[in-house]
């Protein structure tokens, strides 16, 4: 089954498209964005501070299978609600430095909508390192959960 999460790398560009048709309404992706219960669930993480807002910032933390534990950081410079994010993303325990994040929420529908990130690396060859990462299935991994983790907020409403 072709995933539904698409990432397209340029050769030779130090960026990546990343995009995500959802079956859920524009306002509940952005939601699952800046929530903090909602993006502990689909992330798979602890939230340790999130401010979304500009100039806010935001801490997650992430624990291994053997207990390690692994922290991501940034910082908010653009917060439009229900249409962008533009973020600073970092892994503290990589060797890649923080990225620069631009989050696109667009209404295909009323019951769809489409999530485009354009994520910016220092250089080609630290993009090029993520990408030979599990990098690809593990976001459409991330976002299959956004959709059941919502499907589930909606069904448990009704």
């Amino acid at each position: 089954m072709e995933p539904k999460t698409k990432v397209h790398a340029e050769a030779g560009k130090q960026e990546l498209v990343i995009t995500r048709e959802f079956d859920l309404p524009l306002e509940l992706v952005f939601k699952a964005h800046v929530e903090p219960d909602l993006v502990e669930q689909w992330m798979g993480t602890k939230v340790l501070k999130l401010e979304p807002k500009k100039h806010g910032s935001w801490q997650f933390e992430t624990t291994d299978p053997i207990g390690n534990k692994h922290g991501f950081n940034g910082v908010f410079h653009e917060f439009v609600p229900n249409r962008k994010i533009t973020r600073t993303f970092e892994m503290e325990s990589a060797p890649f430095g923080a990225q620069l994040e631009f989050l696109a929420f667009d209404e295909l529908s009323p019951t769809t909508s489409q999530l485009t990130m354009h994520v910016i690396y220092r250089s080609v060859g630290i993009r090029d390192q993520v990408l030979q990462l599990p990098f690809a299935k593990g976001i459409n991994m991330a976002h299959n959960r956004l959709q059941d983790t919502v499907n589930k907020l909606i069904t448990n409403s009704l």
